[in-house]
């Protein structure tokens, strides 16, 4: 590619020509993906940033507001206290997904409010033992 345009040749067939040329040489032949179709779109609107979402989806990343953030957390958390192997590790557990609460409580970052409270941790290991009972 280190040709230059001739002059009096327009960019779409000096362009046109470069990548016959290519093909002919067999230049995208062990290209990844090659002979699979594109996938298709979800919706007919444009969206500018759709590569960067497909790579967050295949590296399994996402970037939620904090407050969301955090309920997820916090969900995930109370299910691990409730799959926990003892009582002081459903203890620690959810002890510390409350000062994560409350934190947030006392500092409300940008975006949709948190929406929870700190858990009762009483109550949370009553459930604990009726599953272990």
């Amino acid at each position: 590619m280190t040709e230059r345009k001739p002059p009096g040749v327009s960019f779409e067939s000096w362009i046109d020509k470069q990548i016959r040329e290519a093909e002919a040489r067999g230049e995208f032949d062990q290209l990844p993906g090659a002979g699979k179709p594109l996938p298709a779109a979800s919706d007919t609107t444009y969206d500018e940033l759709w590569w960067i979402k497909q790579k967050m989806a295949r590296e399994g990343l996402s970037v939620l507001p904090p407050t969301l953030a955090l309920r997820k957390e916090a969900e995930d958390e109370l299910a691990r206290a409730l799959d926990a192997p003892s009582e002081r590790v459903v203890r620690e557990i959810i002890t510390s997904i409350n000062v994560k609460i409350r934190d947030v409580m006392l500092k409300p970052p940008p975006g949709p409010p948190l929406g929870l409270k700190p858990y009762d941790v009483e109550a949370v290991v009553r459930d604990w033992r009726e599953r272990h009972a």
